[in-house]
């Protein structure tokens, strides 16, 4: 590691032992996770290519895969023998601490249920977002937009303080990661963040409203036979009445479980609504492909 700039040294050719990463660095999140990734491909995890930050060890008898969020680290795999061996390793290495079976990471909780299915859900970061609003109390809708809702940037009553909307419509987006339900609603409100009306700030109160009786919502795992990708896509045609832009969005499952879903704005007009749904369905088609070399 070379020394931080400031550090005067009268050997220019001496450099410092790096033992752990200090995060005031810029380069701090590099160095640690070089360290990590060179300690676990010595211990035969290959990282892999769609996305550096998953590791796995394969073999001909078992599977194990570790996920790594700086210093939070998730592990499973088929051998629980190995899975225990490598904790004990890497705990020889960097000290670490063992929370056991996972329950809760970076805002989502992961509950085991009966015949091996898992809920992924953030009802806590939700309940904590609703206390901070005050919107706790708030009567539950059923849907997070209106029907026949229109959003629109002309306007002259802006919405009371901007930099609100745009941290809770932050929020919002984070809640997104299991809560497809909120997707098209969200995302819409993203496109106004650069000047929010007191219209937009009233569908994210609806929101929230919606949120307050749906907090437990999430996504379901179950156990499935069949693991063929499977998805679906579609697109409306010029509803954005401010650029003629089209919105698409799809969905895709592994078996009977939805592990990836998408509401965006197309990036420049279509001419007809069969470019629109063409695409969509390219947009569907990159994705399968990412999580095609993700499964293999």
């Amino acid at each position: 590691m070379k020394p931080p700039e400031g550090f005067h040294n009268s050997n220019p050719n001496l450099v410092c032992r790096l033992k752990k990463a200090i995060y005031g660095l810029k380069q701090a999140p590099r160095a640690w996770f070089g360290k990590l990734a060179s300690t676990l491909v010595s211990f035969g995890f290959v990282s892999a290519k769609c996305d550096h930050s998953l590791f796995i060890h394969s073999t001909a008898n078992s599977i194990t895969y570790m996920l790594v969020y700086v210093d939070d680290i998730l592990i499973t795999g088929n051998n629980a023998d190995f899975v225990q061996h490598v904790i004990s390793t890497l705990n020889k290495i960097f000290p670490l601490k063992d929370l056991g079976e996972l329950h809760y990471f970076l805002g989502i909780e992961a509950k085991s249920l009966n015949d091996g299915k898992l809920l992924l859900s953030q009802s806590k970061y939700a309940s904590d977002l609703l206390h901070k609003l005050k919107m706790q109390d708030a009567k539950p809708v059923k849907t997070p937009l209106a029907p026949g809702c229109k959003f629109q940037s002309t306007g002259t009553e802006v919405a009371e303080d901007p930099s609100l909307y745009r941290s809770v419509v932050g929020a919002l987006q984070y809640l997104t990661i299991t809560r497809p339900d909120l997707a098209f609603t969200v995302n819409k409100l993203c496109q106004y963040m650069h000047r929010p009306l007191q219209s937009h700030w009233k569908i994210v109160k609806r929101v929230l409203q919606y949120i307050n009786g749906t907090r437990d919502h999430g996504l379901l795992f179950e156990k499935s036979h069949n693991l063929h990708l499977i998805g679906y896509c579609d697109s409306d045609w010029a509803s954005d009445q401010d650029d003629m832009r089209s919105t698409s969005g799809y969905c895709l499952f592994l078996g009977s479980n939805m592990i990836s879903w998408m509401a965006k704005k197309q990036q420049v007009v279509s001419r007809s609504s069969t470019e629109a749904e063409y695409r969509s369905l390219a947009a569907l088609v990159a994705e399968t492909q990412w999580l095609k070399s993700l499964l293999t």
